[in-house]
């Protein structure tokens, strides 16, 4: 069975990105160098095809309290246009997904991880029994694309009818593009400032060429992993899965006990277990997901799930999973890469953090 393929496919090729299989699409991994592209993010803007991340929308007087019994964060709370990040949980309190929720006047919205998209499309449908709820898949007819860097406020500028440089952080308008609808949102998955724009398949070319040609560069997958890795935000599939929670993830933040039950709830009350921590490695080589952390007499504690040599800081970092009686900053570590033990240190999360912007 071939991949899916993003209306934005064929600018990539024209582009010469790289492009491999991810998540059942065809996605562009690079296109200058992951460095370069790293580091346009950080210093300019870069522009992402987030496509193949799943989009449904959610309609009918029961979507709230569906989305308040699979989300662990609070749906209740939100506001017209808000956009709040959590978990979705099974009843061990297994992480199926980690995704965005956003709240309109008229309905609700979520982003979920493309590799999740039929699990959580199912754990949906099993759990709504007996509520009145509409769930549309819109995935299919529409493009995503992220602009991210300190130069995007510059960039989309005057681009949609809504004035979004007002938008606050993690809130989200419905505008139009070219005359017709679409929803941009102040997120991003970088740690910089930026943009998510949300619009039909056929102005998703226009718009990506229009953002190119104001000045942002194109990237790929590879740089997308290196720049979350950066500002510490944890990936499914490497940090999250079903055989660990969002506490011990160090999401508890985005688990609300108080707003009443939720599924998971009772588990996620009893967890214990290592912990994710971030980790500074001597030298240069990279420590890669899958590699044992061992205490300083070579005795296994953990393993790394996720590393990579930090374009930005000019250093090799690491996050993967410890004992808690380890995971306190400055506890000294190693890291089997390949039979060599890596010296290595816990250090607070996150790696990075972008600047205040002065006024």
């Amino acid at each position: 069975m071939s991949n899916r393929r993003t209306a934005l496919y064929d600018r990539h090729v024209a582009l010469k990105a790289r492009v491999v299989p991810f998540a059942g699409w065809d996605m562009p991994v690079q296109y200058a160098g992951i460095a370069a592209e790293h580091k346009a993010v950080r210093t300019a803007a870069g522009l992402f095809d987030v496509s193949h991340m799943a989009r449904l929308s959610f309609g009918g007087p029961d979507a709230l309290a569906l989305l308040e019994k699979v989300f662990t964060n609070s749906v209740a709370t939100m506001k017209d246009g808000q956009v709040r990040y959590g978990l979705v949980c099974n009843e061990a309190g297994g992480i199926l997904d980690d995704i965005l929720v956003y709240r309109w006047p008229y309905g609700f919205a979520a982003v979920v991880n493309a590799s999740n998209r039929a699990k959580i499309c199912a754990w949906l449908e099993a759990h709504r029994a007996g509520l009145s709820v509409e769930i549309q898949d819109q995935t299919d007819g529409t493009t995503m694309i992220a602009l991210q860097g300190p130069r995007s406020v510059e960039i989309v500028a005057g681009l949609f009818d809504a004035d979004v440089s007002a938008l606050k952080y993690y809130f989200a308008t419905p505008t139009r593009y070219q005359g017709k609808g679409c929803v941009v949102s102040r997120t991003g998955y970088t740690g910089e400032d930026g943009f998510e724009v949300m619009l039909p398949n056929a102005l998703g070319p226009t718009l990506w060429d229009e953002l190119l040609a104001r000045g942002a560069a194109p990237c790929g997958l590879g740089a997308r992993d290196t720049l979350r890795l950066e500002a510490a935000m944890p990936l499914y599939g490497h940090e999250l899965n079903e055989q660990t929670d969002p506490i011990r993830a160090g999401l508890g933040w985005a688990v609300k006990f108080d707003k009443g039950d939720f599924i998971g709830r009772d588990a996620l009350k009893q967890v214990s277990g290592p912990v994710r921590v971030g980790l500074e490695l001597e030298g240069t080589r990279a420590a890669r997901e899958g590699c044992p952390i061992l205490a300083p007499d070579a005795a296994p504690v953990g393993t790394v799930t996720s590393g990579s040599f930090a374009p930005w800081l000019g250093k090799s970092i690491a996050m993967g999973y410890v004992p808690r009686e380890l995971a306190a900053p400055g506890t000294r570590l190693l890291v089997d890469a390949r039979g060599t033990h890596l010296p290595a240190a816990v250090v607070p999360l996150p790696f990075y953090r972008r600047p205040k912007e002065t006024a």
